[in-house]
């Protein structure tokens, strides 16, 4: 099992950066995909970005590409969400996950565990 914390959320202007983080416990997290979501009022959860165990490879969505850098640290147990030129659509609850395979990672239901949320607000 895996426990996943995040943190690092707040509030921001339109332009400005925050960097998320998602701490974890339990099984070995290098073992695990790991993936950041987010969800707005009255939407579904969303993708926004995903990395493989070794971080080698990255895999974002098209509406932060070029804006969001995802990475991680093994030693730490941590994974990060680098937020730059953010917009008040990005506003929104990032949540971390984490999953066995490199497959659907846009998928968030093969996601077996999940953080429980850090709320991301950027006012215009």
């Amino acid at each position: 099992q895996v426990q996943l914390v995040e943190s690092g959320g707040g509030l921001v202007q339109t332009g400005g950066s925050l960097r998320l983080s998602c701490a974890a416990s339990g099984r070995t997290f290098s073992s695990y995909v790991m993936g950041w979501f987010r969800q707005a009022p009255g939407k579904e959860r969303e993708f926004v970005a995903a990395i493989t165990r070794t971080g080698a490879n990255t895999h974002y969505a098209d509406s932060v590409k070029g804006r969001f850098t995802i990475s991680r640290d093994n030693a730490k147990n941590t994974v990060y969400l680098q937020m730059n030129s953010l917009k008040p659509e990005d506003t929104a609850v990032y949540y971390c996950g984490s999953l066995s395979t490199w497959d659907r990672v846009g998928d968030s239901s093969r996601y077996d565990y999940w953080g429980q949320g850090t709320q991301v607000t950027v006012s215009s």
